[in-house]
């Protein structure tokens, strides 16, 4: 593993130089495409890693930020969204949208401006760590700021589990 702000991809780079920030990016010698890859090589919980998921509402592209231990509920981004239909966009989209490829979009420096929500399970944290735009590379940055430079709205759109008191009993 290696450790430069400068391994960042430039993109990404170039946008913590215009939001004046100074964060540690950490470059491994294998893909980190996972949320479990990137943990495990970064030594922390996978719900410490912060993915950053390119849905369509309607068509528009959506950023959602989600804990790397939890899945997005689609129907409760669909209602947040107030739209008809939500999927997950697929990868030409989402690099259109953000200017990087699956595994490695960051949560802000993107290539269009784009609706951001973030779900709270990521304040759960003290430090959560997020891709720096390629595969293998990633930063650390406290959840609350790192929302806020993202532009995100908080919000609860993960995935509940099932309540077992919820099911019929079985006979």
């Amino acid at each position: 593993m290696t450790t430069d702000s400068s391994l960042a991809h430039p993109q990404f780079a170039a946008a913590l130089q215009e939001l004046g920030l100074d964060v540690e990016v950490r470059r491994f010698p294998e893909d980190t495409r996972t949320a479990q890859q990137a943990a495990e090589a970064i030594g922390c919980e996978v719900a410490e890693i912060v993915k950053s998921l390119i849905f369509a509402a309607d068509g528009v592209p959506v950023l959602v930020l989600m804990d790397g231990a939890s899945r997005v509920d689609v129907e409760r981004v669909r209602r947040e969204l107030c739209a008809a239909k939500v999927t997950r966009a697929d990868p030409r989209v989402v690099r259109e949208t953000t200017g990087y490829a699956i595994g490695g979009v960051p949560p802000f420096g993107h290539k269009t401006r784009t609706r951001v929500l973030a779900d709270r399970g990521i304040l759960d944290h003290d430090v959560v760590w997020a891709a720096a735009g390629t595969p293998r590379t990633v930063f650390a940055m406290d959840p609350k700021s790192l929302v806020t430079h993202a532009g995100g709205v908080l919000v609860d759109v993960r995935e509940q589990p099932a309540d077992a008191d919820a099911r019929e009993p079985s006979a």
